[in-house]
């Protein structure tokens, strides 16, 4: 009931504000309020070379210090307790492998299923990286609290959606293959949905088995001095840029993955709560630089299984749109970055609240 809610409350927030344009505009919100929102092809302007440099310098400005960091810091020596490979490991490893061959391949008796094999790729990747953690530390997401596992399923599907409505706004990628009815589009699309989560949060888990996540345990310490002002400030800032994203999309769409996680954890501060940037007030980055990096690794197997399969999706990204790695441009793959962050955030947010001490 808690974790309702919460999502009823930060859904108070964050689903009106991107409807503030069009009504501004003098648009009808109808079309925004479409469920299933379905996609479709969108013209946007063409390459911009000034554009794209822009996007590459303050791409490096921020990777930059991280990897100098990293580069500079001795490693940390940390000893797991090592588990033999679970069994539920060995036939998650083989439905993978099945999952993905059927995913590129075409048999016609099975045709029938070509269009849904995305969720059996991620369930079964999902669990072959709990059972890599739990050899490598002796725990791992699923078996810590099976219940609240199972629950992140639900939240993931919510979750997601709510990024499919914010693409109404930008039309920055849209779906091809199979075309589905409003019910069975809901459904067929919300079980892969489901994934998102528990994918990325179980491959930070997984990176936190290595030492070089340890590393940022001391890094930049950033203290606010008025951390509710502040707080007041950035909501209001991030609402504005969310509120005219139909307006101004062109240039506003990278807010899309930024403007949720610094309404989310700014929310959280004004109440008083923990959140996920509270730990670099002294220094430690280490969740951070980690769910950055799990998202990132989640995108390049999203884009690489997506890539041959016959239900797929497809970009169409204003001025950066070239030098494709699957389907993603190649700058495509820095909004990976601030996911990671958005899906750390939101599971903090709904599943671990912690007061400020």
């Amino acid at each position: 009931m808690r974790i309702i809610l919460r999502i009823f409350l930060i859904s108070l927030i964050l689903i009106p504000l991107p409807l503030l344009g069009p009504i501004l505009k003098g648009e009808e919100i109808a079309i925004y309020l479409e469920f299933p929102p379905k996609t479709h092809p969108t013209s946007h302007p063409a390459f911009s070379l000034v554009v794209f440099i822009a996007y590459c310098i303050f791409l490096i400005c921020v990777i930059t210090p991280f990897l100098i960091h990293l580069i500079r810091t001795e490693k940390i020596n940390r000893s797991d307790s090592l588990k033999s490979f679970p069994w539920w490991g060995w036939l998650s490893l083989g439905g993978l492998i099945v999952s993905w061959i059927f995913a590129w391949t075409r048999f016609k008796w099975f045709s029938m299923f070509q269009p849904h094999t995305f969720t059996p790729i991620w369930i079964s990747y999902i669990f072959l990286i709990n059972a890599l953690t739990y050899k490598r530390r002796g725990s791992c997401l699923f078996l810590a609290d099976k219940r609240r596992f199972f629950i992140l399923f639900l939240t993931s599907a919510a979750f997601w959606w709510f990024f499919e409505y914010l693409n109404r706004f930008i039309q920055n990628w849209y779906y091809v293959g199979k075309e589905f009815g409003s019910i069975e589009y809901l459904i067929f699309a919300t079980l892969p949905f489901s994934t998102v989560l528990p994918a990325i949060l179980s491959t930070k888990e997984l990176i936190f088995t290595f030492s070089w996540p340890y590393r940022f345990e001391r890094f930049k310490a950033i203290k606010i001095r008025y951390p509710k002002l502040c707080a007041i400030i950035v909501l209001l800032i991030s609402g504005l840029l969310l509120s005219l994203l139909s307006l101004y999309r062109e240039i506003l769409f990278p807010f899309v993955w930024i403007s949720p996680v610094l309404i989310v954890t700014s929310f959280q501060t004004l109440m008083g709560e923990e959140n996920i940037f509270t730990p670099i007030r002294r220094g430690d980055w280490k969740d951070l630089v980690s769910a950055a990096g799990s998202a990132l690794v989640c995108g390049f197997f999203w884009e690489m299984w997506n890539f041959y399969s016959f239900s797929k999706w497809k970009y169409n990204i204003p001025y950066v749109d070239i030098f494709h790695i699957f389907e993603m441009p190649l700058l495509g793959y820095g909004g990976y970055l601030p996911f990671g962050l958005e899906c750390l955030a939101i599971y903090r947010y709904l599943f671990e609240r912690r007061s400020h001490r």
